[in-house]
């Protein structure tokens, strides 16, 4: 869809109007459209259409979906004050911990790269959210009961997808009908969205109540109830279990997809993968591995990890905005209650941005070896405009700059090959997925430590993460 849009704009203008059985859409074209409403004018340009899928599936609670009011503001401010860039500083010794481990599953196992991505951003969401740390509270799979929620979401979601959304009525239509499989579908995914919510939630307050909790934005969340009356103190803590569920319905999945676009790019530009390896060397050198003290020295890692929020991006649409009141732009009446699609795939893809899109060039951020601010920052495209960004985007960059640096320092990512030894181009072969979020297909590629020293160096380091954690 996120195509026929780009189209649809290319033929008609930047800014151009539908109406979808009723309902006013306008489809704006370009980045510099949807920064000078979504984002300055965001006072008139943060609220949400109704979604019935959102009710009858369980997500009502999640603040990304709800309409601008009350309950949209409270959950934002607490997880703003977890997720800001100086908060999420904290949550270092965990990304740098969980990175480590992550190495020595890709060491000894490396064709499962995209279960291991997915437990390693997972484990972190979790352990920062709620205290818990998956790889030793085993009685509960944590990781599963997200995999299946996100996996509800990315299709519950999906712009078109189902007429309900569009003519609210066909809710009260029995699900045995023909027509009815939306409401069958909602009623097996409810409970999902439920566990997903609840069950960490519990579990982290049992753990705090024993004495054993961990700090986090669960713990430290629940500090906030005390001198509270009953009412105040329950109504927050469901303000609570929404932040934090949220923290992790949108980082995880978002952050696993960019990680696997980075292994079809490492294996599909190899001179991309040696320039960052080089830079690396230079500055890590081979007796550690790369932290966060380093990320200032090393440019051309950061470039990489900007180009491939651009290249890909994991949400080609993002959620619809709606307009609050009546507006006009460049002389165009814009509706209230106007559904705004702004197209994050199109702006990334832009050659007036970003020339020759279709290569992974991370250079184009860099002018004399340091972050050109003259070019614009994809993350300022792809975690959204205004009120309505993704309030765990500083979380998210930091999670990928773990993983990256260190990925890249002491492994080596090569494409698979063919049936005649000739290797074969992921960048060509590998597609998209349709969603919400957006995923690579399956793939394989090759990932083998960069030299002996460098399997020792993995190996050693989580050894020292094992005898920090006993």
């Amino acid at each position: 869809m996120h195509v026929a849009f780009r189209d649809m704009n290319n033929k008609y203008g930047d800014i151009v109007y539908l109406n979808v059985c009723g309902q006013p859409m306008i489809v704006l074209g370009t980045h510099e459209a949807a920064t000078d409403l979504l984002e300055k004018r965001s006072a008139n340009y943060s609220g949400r259409l109704f979604s019935v899928m959102s009710i009858l599936s369980g997500w009502e609670w999640l603040f990304s979906v709800t309409d601008y009011g009350t309950q949209w503001r409270k959950t934002r401010r607490l997880l703003h004050e977890y997720m800001h860039p100086n908060a999420v500083k904290q949550y270092r010794p965990i990304q740098e911990r969980e990175v480590t481990k992550y190495l020595l599953r890709l060491l000894e196992h490396p064709e499962d790269f995209l279960h291991h991505g997915r437990h390693l951003f997972g484990a972190i969401t979790i352990r920062a959210g709620y205290g818990i740390d998956v790889d030793t509270d085993k009685e509960i799979d944590y990781l599963e009961i997200a995999e299946r929620a996100m996996a509800a979401f990315a299709v519950t979601f999906l712009p078109g997808k189902y007429l309900v959304e569009l003519v609210p009525i066909l809710r009260y239509l029995p699900s045995c009908i023909p027509g009815g499989h939306f409401k069958r579908e909602a009623a097996e995914w409810s409970p999902i969205v439920r566990k997903m919510r609840e069950v960490p939630w519990n579990a982290a307050m049992t753990a705090l109540r024993e004495g054993r909790g961990l700090p986090s934005m669960a713990s430290g969340l629940l500090e906030r109830t005390s001198g509270l009356d009953p009412e105040a103190a329950a109504e927050q803590v469901e303000f609570s279990k929404d932040a934090v569920a949220a923290a992790y319905t949108g980082g995880a999945d978002t952050t696993l997809s960019t990680l696997q676009n980075i292994y079809v790019a490492m294996a599909s530009f190899p001179e991309v993968q040696k320039r960052a390896q080089a830079e690396l060397d230079a500055v890590v050198g081979p007796h550690r591995l790369p932290t966060f003290s380093d990320k200032e020295d090393l440019p051309y890692v950061t470039a990489l990890i900007k180009e491939s929020l651009r290249w890909r991006p994991v949400s080609p649409l993002a959620l619809i905005h709606v307009s609050m009141e009546e507006d006009e732009y460049k002389g165009f009446c814009i509706p209230k209650r106007s559904a705004m699609v702004f197209n994050i795939w199109a702006y990334t893809q832009d050659p007036r941005l970003y020339p020759d899109p279709q290569a992974f060039k991370p250079e184009r951020y860099l002018r004399d070896g340091k972050i050109d601010p003259d070019v614009q920052d994809p993350a300022g495209i792809a975690f959204g405009y205004g009120r309505r960004i993704c309030p765990g985007r500083h979380f998210a960059e930091a999670s990928l700059f773990a993983v990256v640096s260190k990925l890249l320092h002491t492994m080596s990512i090569e494409p698979p090959r063919d049936e005649s030894g000739q290797p074969i181009d992921l960048a060509k072969t590998v597609k998209m997925t349709h969603g919400i979020i957006s995923y690579p297909e399956p793939f394989e590629c090759i990932i083998k430590p960069r030299s002996p020293e460098a399997e020792t160096l993995i190996r050693n380091a989580c050894s020292e993460v094992e005898a920090a954690s006993a």
